[in-house]
């Protein structure tokens, strides 16, 4: 059995971009920001995760109206890695496909509400009642950022 699913929680580096597709769709690209704290020594120190993130279709364009830079948004979706040529060198890009996108509060707004804007097409597998109905919905919290766990890099055994 295989399994492709990412979760991410983290603030957008950058305005989404969005471009029409040549079928007449919408793709936006953004990159999404993480930070995890480690324990170096006596100290903690946080690491940053820089992912590029490719939405389509209707989500795509909410995505380039709702967010911006700084914005927090959750992303569920899939890791596609590409190969393409540049100057006779072989490249590698590894992108999250998202699936569906929750925004939180956009930046400087004290508790504003939380969009979930659900996936456009049809082969969700899940039951109505838990698919989100396309239409933003509020929220009176933001969205937390996770628990931040201390991890001592001298633990790990690789």
């Amino acid at each position: 059995m295989n399994f492709n699913k990412v979760l991410l929680l983290g603030k957008l580096t950058r305005d989404p971009e969005l471009k029409a597709l040549a079928n007449g769709g919408s793709i936006a690209t953004f990159t999404l920001a993480t930070n995890r704290r480690v324990k170096k020594g006596n100290e903690k120190v946080e690491q940053p995760e820089f992912h590029n993130i490719v939405v389509f279709g209707k989500q795509a364009e909410s995505c380039a109206q709702f967010l911006r830079k700084g914005s927090i948004a959750h992303v569920e979706g899939r890791i596609q890695t590409r190969t393409y040529e540049k100057d006779g060198v072989k490249m590698y890009r590894t992108d999250i496909v998202a699936e569906n996108v929750q925004f939180g509060p956009r930046p400087g707004a004290a508790n504003g509400p939380v969009k979930d804007v659900a996936p456009e097409d049809d082969t969700d597998q899940r039951p109505p009642s838990e698919r989100g109905s396309g239409e933003a919905t509020a929220s009176a919290a933001p969205i937390p950022y996770p628990e931040e766990e201390d991890i001592d890099i001298s633990n790990i055994p690789f």
